[in-house]
């Protein structure tokens, strides 16, 4: 039987959001230096869709946050499991990754506003029990699009077989990586045919507003997704923007061009242009004749990476550098490889898969690479299946593709941006794929 034959399933959905901008003067996050605070340009908020169906309910959250820490997701997934009845293992806490808010990671290079973290879980709980409260009869519609022109690779493959950040000269041969064009939403429709909420999906790093120099707090271009998307289809309208696998990818352009390509102005092409695209996929979104709302926790034990000689030799010809001469990269690599308390240790990477109806989602706890998210869609058992980075948990920087992983760029270079053994990609999406194929269920 085809799906026009079938009936549209009917479930209960809400959506809420709660601000968690932190007060001015906290240091902000996403770089090897110390930036502070002095104003706010936009409040960063936490957004929800509840979805519930045969006594299952279901939650998706996002943060606009540099990542998410198990101690913040846990401690907010504990209140949402007592208060909304949503067991964490269906509650996925993602961040969006912006590099205009405040760092929450603990032990970082850049220091901590320790009461705003403490009160993080709570907002968040109060996101998802604001959606929780106020729930409505809906049909959930899942949309894909494809989207190009913002998304770029940032890596570049040398003659010699390595890889760099950027061009690199005249040494380059070409860009190093694909990437992911596919943008899918995930919309909540009520009986009146109105949209209520919309999850998207779309892997684009989120450091295009300000750069190394900002000094000001914003949600970065997917905040103007949620503005966007709010002023088209009403102010109490909820983005919930799941950031994908973009390790490897951002916003600049391998061309000349005479369109923005940083700050403010990139921001906001970038964010009404992908929210053009969300909003032209969910127009033409058919809602689901099959609702079905599971999630699965599994936490896998990987290697930490274990400091070798090359690195070794490395660090001690950057401390024959004078101080003054030392780059803030220099000093960070110099400080943690000398401190490193890894070698030899295992890491416990939780991750989650989940399925709400014709649809999966796949979570992952750090910074991926593109070609790992493009696996685990490429053989997932649903055509459309969202693949989530920085999800619940960050158990390292940058998971890079094993053979990249030796390739020595940004993203793949150890201690500095890599915490894990080379492999550590190909495990997860491995262990992500058994999961989805064991716990996904279809019609009948």
């Amino acid at each position: 039987m085809s799906n026009m034959a079938k009936q549209p399933v009917v479930c209960m959905a809400g959506c809420g959001q709660r601000v968690i901008t932190p007060p001015v003067g906290v240091s902000l996050a996403g770089y090897f230096h110390d930036r502070v605070a002095t104003s706010v340009r936009d409040d960063l908020m936490a957004r929800a869709m509840v979805m519930e169906h045969e006594g299952a309910r279901l939650a998706l959250v996002s943060c606009d946050l540099i990542c998410m820490s198990e101690e913040v997701a846990g401690a907010a997934k504990a209140l949402i499991e007592k208060e909304a009845g949503i067991p964490p293992e269906r509650v996925l806490i993602g961040a969006t990754h912006t590099h205009t808010g405040p760092e929450i990671r603990p032990g970082s290079v850049i220091s901590r506003n320790e009461e705003y973290v403490a009160g993080l879980p709570r907002r968040i709980a109060d996101a998802v029990g604001a959606a929780a409260r106020n729930m409505f009869r809906a049909t959930l519609r899942p949309g894909r699009a494809v989207c190009e022109g913002y998304a770029f690779n940032r890596l570049f493959r040398m003659k010699d077989g390595t890889e760099v950040f950027g061009r690199g000269g005249d040494q380059v041969v070409k860009v190093a990586g694909p990437v992911d064009p596919d943008l899918q939403t995930l919309s909540v429709v009520d009986e009146e045919g109105r949209l209520r909420a919309m999850a998207v999906n779309f892997a684009l790093h989120a450091d295009v507003i300000g750069g190394g120099k900002a000094d000001f707090i914003s949600a970065d271009w997917p905040g103007v997704v949620a503005q966007t998307v709010a002023a088209v289809y009403g102010q109490d309208v909820v983005t919930v923007f799941l950031q994908g696998t973009c390790g490897d990818i951002n916003h600049n352009p391998h061309e000349p061009t005479f369109l923005p390509t940083r700050g403010p102005a990139k921001a906001a092409q970038v964010g009404r242009g992908v929210a053009a695209v969300a909003m032209h996929a969910s127009e033409r979104a058919e809602p689901m004749t099959f609702v079905r709302l599971w999630g699965e926790m599994r936490t896998l034990t990987i290697p930490y990476y274990t400091r070798e000689a090359g690195l070794l030799a490395q660090v001690a010809e950057l401390k024959k550098k004078p101080e003054a001469d030392r780059t803030p990269f220099d000093r960070f690599l110099i400080e943690r490889t000398e401190k490193w308390p890894y070698d030899g240790k295992m890491a416990d990477a939780p991750i989650q898969a989940m399925q709400i109806g014709e649809m999966a989602v796949a979570g992952f706890p750090a910074e991926i690479f593109v070609r790992i998210g493009l696996e685990v869609k490429s053989f997932s058992p649903l055509a459309r299946t969202m693949v989530v980075e920085l999800a619940n948990a960050r158990v390292t920087n940058y998971v890079p593709t094993t053979d990249q992983a030796e390739r020595g760029a940004y993203g793949a270079k150890p201690i500095l941006s890599r915490w894990l053994c080379a492999d550590a990609g190909r495990r997860m999406a491995d262990a992500m794929q058994a999961m989805l194929w064991r716990g996904i269920v279809g019609p009948g």
